[in-house]
């Protein structure tokens, strides 16, 4: 595969393509430094991938501008189409590539479980639905909502929370807090039948699934009793509980009568964003609706956006219900519907109403996706522009023919000479990516030598970067996973013709061809303009692009500044502690670790120093006496 400049095999696209099989599988596409920017399946590979690179073929603008990024390809054979769309799934929510449609949120939902499993079930709040034979309940939209259920629970039936082994373990320990606070019947003490408890498990089961009027019934007889006997604080407990269960059946509202499990879906489109609206219905009631965000949409029908959002989330769902009920149709309804039931273990039924109620829910999901995104649209749009359109802007200044999506930044720090260091940031779209950053202490530079300084940096982050590839391209490893093989789409050094030289003679030596473009400050320290291409570019200070690059400077200029801080306060700790006879750098870091700080160490009596480990009581007196010499 051709990545770089000395890599040792080089991709022929024409050649690999003849060997594609007409068989059913996935296909990733790769840019030039192995990053996989779009994964789609096929029926018939052969077809498929070859569609891509031909002229003729009617591409969308955004499968255009991707085609040009593709340096290689790899492809993975399946036995079957739905083997093949389970596989695309998982390849998109583990590597995102760039150009597919993502799904942006990452949403998990808890569920409420009942340990239908166990002699004595519980009661357990969860974020997972796993296979073990234990009863859900939801998902909820809301985790305070499913905790207060969970609670209203405890209280009325007063079951067990404990993680006690029963009836193994009965009698063998004392009843816990929650017996005594009259929260729980002790089945741990036997002072609860197996079958009222079980009775009781049975009342909870047909609670949480929506059956509130016997529970209110029963509650509200015990309440008037308790009234007749004139025993008030029991009256009081009971209409506590009373109110807690009509506002959690307050907050569904009965959708339909057959009382069927639906997840139903509709969406609004504009740009290169849609927001996703999704009524979750349970046991025939809404017990609660979510928005998602989709990105890169602007080429897709809408047939196609559905397709892709229906993919996405139920491969990171683990709960599936019987009906699913979609604005529009989708694409390979057939496989989707084979793959749904397949997970849920029963037959899911997706439908696309055009009258009668479902549609109507359909509709009411369509008009509050609109509502919700002209609410979040705005919010949107501006972060668009402050982030992918300042990087567009760059780029328009800078003419550049390349996608820019990663911009990378780099910052010396050093106070006379002490302690260089050097920072890299990394921003992409337009925004910060905190996990990419990376910090280097000067190693072969002595005294304020900044251009050196940077020469090390970029040759040591490079050349690590080419080290990594090769390693990784030799293992078959993916590139994603290693800390430097990403490389940058555009390099920013904070300065002018002088950094931007030593950026450019250190990637020429290692056979590399990356933009440098240069951050021009002036006498105040403030950004006047680019530096490129030896000429100096005026840029509008009022601009998002203006914004963007002075945000780039300041965060590399913060984290040198940082880093170097922290070295400068360990070098401090270190010159004091090391004066103290006796002390080295085990008694040192006891010492540290202790005290937390120099200054209480100064002010520690010599008790307190002998209760550090390997601080005898001499040691102690001799640390005393240093700060009070």
């Amino acid at each position: 595969m051709a990545f770089l400049k000395g890599m040792v095999t080089v991709f022929d696209i024409e050649e690999e393509l003849k060997k594609l099989p007409v068989k059913p599988g996935v296909y990733m596409m790769k840019d030039k430094y192995n990053n996989i920017i779009y994964v789609g399946k096929a029926i018939k590979l052969r077809n498929r991938v070859r569609q891509y690179f031909r002229k003729s073929t009617n591409h969308s603008s955004k499968i255009k501008r991707m085609v040009t990024m593709i340096s290689s390809f790899e492809y993975i054979v399946t036995d079957s189409e739905l083997e093949a769309l389970i596989l695309e799934c998982n390849l998109i929510k583990k590597h995102r590539p760039k150009y597919n449609t993502l799904l942006k949120d990452d949403k998990s939902y808890p569920y409420i479980k009942v340990t239908v499993n166990e002699k004595y079930p519980r009661i357990v709040y969860a974020r997972k639905l796993t296979k073990d034979k234990a009863k859900y309940f939801g998902p909820y939209t809301n985790a305070r909502g499913a905790k207060e259920t969970i609670e209203v629970i405890t209280k009325i039936w007063k079951v067990r929370t404990c993680n006690r082994n029963l009836p193994k373990d009965i009698g063998k320990q004392r009843p816990c807090l929650n017996y005594h606070i009259n929260q729980c019947n002790a089945p741990c003490q036997n002072y609860i039948s197996e079958e009222e408890y079980k009775k009781s498990i049975k009342e909870i089961i047909e609670f949480l699934g929506g059956k509130y009027d016997k529970v209110i019934n029963i509650l509200e007889q015990k309440m008037n009793v308790a009234a007749e006997e004139l025993d008030f604080e029991k009256a009081a407990e009971y209409r506590d509980q009373l109110a807690s269960v009509r506002s959690i059946a307050g907050r569904q509202k009965i959708i339909n009568a057959s009382m069927e499990d639906q997840d139903v879906i509709a969406f609004a489109k504009a740009h290169d964003e849609a927001l996703v609206q999704v009524y979750f219905v349970r046991n025939g009631k809404l017990i609660g609706r979510e928005h998602f965000h989709l990105n890169n949409v602007e080429d897709l029908h809408r047939k196609e956006v559905m397709t892709e959002f229906v993919k996405q989330f139920y491969s990171g769902t683990p709960y599936i219900p019987k009906e699913i009920i979609l604005q529009e149709e989708i694409d390979e309804a057939n496989i989707i519907n084979a793959w749904l039931s397949n997970k849920r273990g029963q037959k899911v039924y997706i439908k696309v109403p055009r009258k009668g109620d479902k549609h109507k829910l359909v509709e009411l999901a369509a008009q509050n996706a609109m509502l919700t995104f002209e609410q979040f649209g705005d919010k949107i749009k501006r972060e668009d522009r402050r982030t992918k359109g300042a990087v567009r802007e760059i780029i328009d200044i800078l003419d550049l023919e390349e996608e820019v999506t990663r911009l990378e930044a780099y910052d010396i720090s050093n106070t006379h000479g002490f302690e260089s260091v050097g920072s890299m940031v990394v921003f992409e779209d337009g925004k910060p990516k905190r996990s990419d950053y990376r910090k280097f202490r000067i190693k072969s530079v002595k005294g304020p030598d900044d251009y050196r300084s940077l020469e090390e940096v970029l040759t040591r982050r490079f050349t690590h970067a080419l080290e990594e590839q090769k390693e990784m391209l030799l293992k078959k490893q993916d590139m994603s996973l290693g800390k430097f093989t990403r490389l940058p789409d555009l390099i920013l050094m904070d300065g002018g013709k002088g950094q931007v030289n030593i950026a450019l003679r250190v990637l020429d030596n290692l056979g590399l061809n990356i933009p440098v473009c240069g951050m021009v400050k002036d006498d105040k320290h403030r950004t006047r303009g680019l530096f490129y291409n030896n000429i100096e570019l005026p840029i509008d200070k009022n601009s998002e692009g203006f914004k963007l690059i002075t945000r780039i400077q300041d965060e590399a200029h913060r984290f040198a500044i940082e880093y170097h801080r922290k070295l400068r306060s360990k070098k401090q700790i270190q010159s004091i502690l090391d004066e103290i006879n006796g002390i080295g750098p085990n008694r040192r870091k006891a010492l540290i670790r202790h005290f937390g700080s120099v200054e209480k160490i100064r002010v520690a009596t010599i008790e307190e120093l002998e209760t550090v480990d390997s601080i005898n009581k001499k040691v102690a007196m001799t640390i005393y006496e240093f700060f009070r010499g």
